[in-house]
């Protein structure tokens, strides 16, 4: 379905600022940092509607499989991808809102696939950014894939499930008699990198399990394990031996609580569900 001509009912209120920048020279970094600045609550970034560290609407552009989608996605291309931000946007009625884009013009096709008003005020990354700040963030882009999302990696870290995600917090000082600019963002390396799809064996997840298991003196070894693994996440199966004497069910929650904090910490995956099933009792010679 492609776009519709929209207009919010309250647009003439809201104060449309944008932040602009090519790809690649850390506009996604500094993006809360210009909005505390002008004491902007709203970001709209890739795809995403932004409140205060917490994504409010939308789907992140990075998902999309290839560059061309991304772009597509990020621009509302979609009435059911600009409807959600709408909507959103009904609800929480922004006074300003900041508009992240690699253009003039993309900026201000944002503004006007949204209903938004026209932009009243431009900030371009070398306003905040100097040439070399720019040529390292583009550096790390191009060798290590990585992109920053404005937000806290609790919130993003759905949407990226089986890709590079880790925190970076940030602390600045304004200057004296301003509020410091302190905030979290995700480091993630989207579907469409170059360097390839991020994918992880199901012998990975077998192995740290029959570790973990190894290490709970209530489970004597695991039977059998099962992985399914989806878009966002994978589901965890196991059967296990328990030994005779100990609370089975303590042994078991202590064994998936574990697994679970685990698996998320070395490989950056949702365990969507995990099943331990206590399948057969071991018995020590001596008892």
């Amino acid at each position: 379905m492609l776009l519709k001509e929209m207009k919010l009912p309250f647009a003439n209120k809201i104060k449309v600022y944008a932040f602009v920048g090519p790809s690649g020279t850390g506009k996604s970094y500094r993006a809360q940092m210009v909005a505390s600045e002008k004491d902007i609550n709203f970001i709209i970034d890739d795809g995403l509607l932004i409140k205060d560290n917490e994504v409010i609407a939308g789907e992140s552009a990075k998902k999309a499989p290839t560059k061309v989608g991304t772009v597509k996605h990020a621009l509302f291309y979609e009435d059911e991808e600009k409807e959600k931000i709408v909507k959103a946007l009904k609800k929480y009625k922004p006074s300003s809102i900041l508009i992240l884009g690699t253009s003039d013009g993309m900026v201000k096709k944002i503004a006007a696939n949204l209903g938004l008003p026209e932009i009243s005020e431009i900030t371009y990354i070398t306003d905040v950014a100097t040439k070399e700040e720019m040529e390292t963030a583009r550096k790390i882009r191009v060798t290590e894939g990585k992109h920053v999302i404005p937000v806290p990696t609790f919130e993003i870290k759905k949407d990226f499930s089986g890709y590079l995600l880790d925190p970076l917090q940030i602390f600045k000082s304004k200057g004296s008699g301003k509020k410091p600019y302190i905030s979290e963002k995700s480091i993630i390396r989207p579907t469409f990198s170059y360097m390839g799809k991020f994918t992880i064996s199901d012998l990975v997840f077998r192995q740290i399990l029959e570790y973990l298991a190894s290490q709970t003196p209530s489970i004597y070894k695991i039977l059998k394990t099962r992985v399914e693994n989806y878009g966002e996440g994978v589901k965890l199966y196991m059967e296990v031996t328990v030994y005779y004497g100990f609370n089975v069910l303590e042994g078991i929650n202590k064994l998936k609580k574990q697994s679970r904090e685990e698996i998320e910490k070395l490989t950056a995956m949702n365990v969507v569900e995990l099943q331990v099933v206590a399948k057969n009792i071991y018995v020590p010679e001596d008892r």
